[in-house]
């Protein structure tokens, strides 16, 4: 059983922990290749908004997850993405150089709510996030010579080297490759001095300071590059929409982006998959049961959001880990079951024994 357990540093910062884990990422990206011949334009629309929010979620993972930083108004990062993305393609920038000038200015966006977050932690820096969050949609509401106001803008879709990406394919395989780049730097970076530091930081900030961390540096760093992440979404849901409005970045949105990672499992890559998919596939659940409910309670505005916030309350309560870490617990329980079974075998053996020597 010691084996089992047996790890080294070499191993913890491995891209891969062994050859048969790179194997199944292999398998999974096959079959995340040959998605748009298995499913309909539909289903393949759902996998690309599977994959906005992922990329979302692993921005947010960053801050929240592996920094400790709650953010409540991570909503407006992805708007400064979106309207940075539609005001350039409206004036014919290239995809190649507005996607990056949209994430950079989502990055400074970050720096303008990290600064000043410095000295804040806990609740208190939640409601900083979320009162940024209100600035940011009040600004796009009012300033609309550039943002349209409540009329909202239109997009075009991806034109990438000249190629225009109209299909529920192309924009799915766009996607699917920027998710792939930004969960490889994202893994890498968190192997790295900077991600073992803001680690540090979310176990303790007093024992980070005292190993000589920055928690300022760092914990700005988090945010200009988790609002960077997040502004690189915000761009892709731009195009993917073609539309977008003011009320797309609310405060409920910024709730909803913070439930991906609760769900999918705090300080986890594999969390913000599994929160982005869980997500996605929720409101389409919830349409399937407002057909099995009376009249009167199935199309109450508030129906949505309440079942959003008592399904948080219950992971919260119930499965604090999130999806991955009961995945996590049901992976380890069939590692463990035949040794436990060995072990009670010898046992058994043992008592036969005594009884007969008896």
């Amino acid at each position: 059983m010691r084996f089992l357990f047996k790890t080294s540093y070499n191993q913890d910062i491995r891209l891969f922990k062994d050859r048969i884990t790179m194997g199944w990422y292999l398998a999974l990206g096959v079959v995340l290749l040959v998605l748009p011949l298995l499913l309909g334009e539909y289903y393949l629309s759902q996998a690309s908004f599977v994959l906005i929010y992922a990329i979302v979620g692993l921005g947010l993972m960053l801050l929240s997850g592996f920094t400790g930083q709650i953010s409540l108004g991570h909503a407006a990062f992805l708007a400064v993405g979106a309207y940075t993305e539609a005001a350039l393609s409206a004036r014919g920038v290239p995809f190649l150089v507005s996607l990056p000038m949209a994430m950079a200015l989502s990055a400074a966006a970050g720096l303008v709510v990290g600064l000043p977050a410095l000295r804040l932690k806990g609740i208190y820096l939640a409601i900083a996030t979320l009162a940024f969050g209100f600035i940011v949609e009040v600004t796009l509401q009012q300033w609309e010579s550039v943002t349209g106001g409540s009329m909202g803008l239109l997009l075009e879709p991806v034109t990438l080297l000249g190629v225009s990406l109209d299909s529920e394919s192309g924009f799915y395989y766009l996607a699917l490759a920027l998710t792939g780049l930004t969960l490889l730097i994202l893994k890498n970076l968190l192997r790295s001095p900077t991600g073992r530091a803001f680690v540090a930081i979310r176990d303790s900030e007093i024992s980070a300071r005292s190993m000589g961390i920055g928690l300022a540096r760092y914990k700005t760093l988090a945010f200009v590059i988790s609002a960077a992440i997040t502004g690189l979404a915000g761009a892709l849901y731009a195009h993917k929409l073609q539309f977008i409005s003011p009320e797309q970045f609310g405060v409920f949105v910024s709730i909803e982006l913070l439930m991906i990672i609760v769900i999918g499992g705090m300080g986890s890559l594999h969390g913000a998959f599994l929160g982005a998919l869980f997500m996605t596939m929720l409101p389409e659940f919830i349409a399937i049961l407002r057909e099995y409910l009376p009249s009167s309670l199935a199309y109450q505005p508030g129906l949505q959001p309440t079942i959003f916030g008592a399904i948080l309350i219950l992971f919260v309560l119930l499965e604090p880990a999130g999806l991955y870490g009961r995945w996590v617990k049901v992976r380890t329980w069939f590692q463990l079951f035949p040794l436990y079974r060995k072990g009670l075998m010898k046992r058994e053996k043992s008592y036969v024994k005594s009884d007969r020597l008896s």
